[in-house]
C-alpha cells in the first residue's frame, strides 16, 4: 500500500504544478486545508475516495490518473 500512496503522493505535486497552482489554490478548489495538502504531497496520509474525488475534480484529470 506505501507504492500506492507514494505514486500518489508524486502525481498529486506533478498535477498541481503542471496547473501552476499552489497548494492554497488547491485546497481552496478542492475544499481542503493547506496542511492536509502538504501531508499528501509528501505521502504522510492516504485520502479517503470522496477526497480523491474532490482532488481530482479541483485538478479535471481522473481520480484514476492520480493513483496510476
Amino acid at each position: 500500500m506505501a507504492a500506492l500512496a507514494d505514486k500518489f503522493a508524486v502525481n498529486l505535486k506533478s498535477e498541481r504544478l503542471r496547473r501552476k497552482l499552489s497548494q492554497e489554490a488547491l485546497a481552496a478548489k478542492a475544499g481542503l486545508s493547506v496542511s492536509y495538502i502538504s501531508m499528501l504531497e509528501r505521502g504522510q496520509r492516504t485520502p479517503p475516495l470522496d477526497t480523491l474525488e474532490s482532488l481530482a475534480k479541483a485538478l479535471s484529470v481522473s481520480p484514476t490518473s492520480l493513483l496510476s
